[in-house]
């Protein structure tokens, strides 16, 4: 299983929302690239950013932040927020990019994603679905849809998505642990890497996790709160099972 230790920016600054409430944006580190570095010395392989401006105004805003991520340090970085274009998928990717992610796009204009599996590769284009009360949600979460959340990824694993990271928005920021339910119906219904977002709180909930056979935990409060340790998450995550 992998770790993405997470960065949300907010006006240049890293933040973590309360259940995706805006409102609630609280500054949890200082610096970004130390925090970035921080997580590389721990064996993390990537980290995962979102552009929460971007999530909001549907553009390109913190993009300096993120490339510089990319750049600077041995971290894959997988990027979501305001990434609604080809073209936005292919300015971050080809400044270094590993991977981006489409959101309420995945909803609106799903032929784009497709597009981009096709231009991009599989690897290098991911869908973030986040679900409220089982129903997929879009636009920072702003707006629920009428598409229960399977049936979303249903359709964008049909587009060619192979990666798709899922959200209980109910859960995000809360410290309440992750939507093991949802979650393990989620990779029983499609055959994607399924990236677990929200909730996740202590090593418990990485080890639940990873009997579930979910292919990766996305960390955020927990690892600025302290109840996860990120190197003992990591080596969990990367330890080989006992065989009998």
């Amino acid at each position: 299983m992998l770790i993405f230790p997470a960065i949300d920016i907010k006006g240049g600054e890293c933040v973590r929302l309360f259940r995706g409430d805006f409102a609630t944006a609280e500054r949890v580190a200082d610096d970004y690239m130390q925090t970035a570095q921080a997580f590389s010395a721990a064996g993390c392989a990537w980290i995962h950013m979102v552009d929460l401006n971007g999530a909001l105004e549907g553009k390109r805003v913190n993009k300096d932040v993120f490339t510089r991520v990319a750049n600077e340090t041995s971290l894959k970085v997988e990027l979501g927020g305001g990434i609604r274009s080809l073209a936005d998928a292919a300015y971050y990717l080809r400044l270094g990019i590993e991977r981006v992610i489409f959101g309420s796009v995945a909803i609106e204009k799903p032929e784009l994603v497709g597009e981009a599996v096709r231009a991009f590769g599989s690897a290098h284009v991911a869908v973030g679905i986040d679900a409220k009360n089982g129903l997929a949600a879009a636009h920072g979460w702003l707006d629920v849809s009428a598409i229960p959340y399977i049936e979303l990824a249903r359709r964008v694993e049909q587009l060619g998505v192979e990666t798709i990271i899922f959200t209980d928005i109910g859960r995000d920021g809360m410290l309440q642990g992750p939507n093991l339910e949802q979650l393990i119906a989620l990779n029983e219904a499609v055959g994607c890497n399924v990236i677990a977002s929200g909730g996740v709180t202590n090593i418990g909930d990485i080890q639940a996790l990873k009997n579930a056979r979910i292919y990766g935990a996305i960390c955020g409060r927990s690892i600025y709160a302290g109840t996860l340790s990120l190197q003992e998450a990591v080596d969990l995550a990367h330890k080989e099972e006992d065989t009998q």
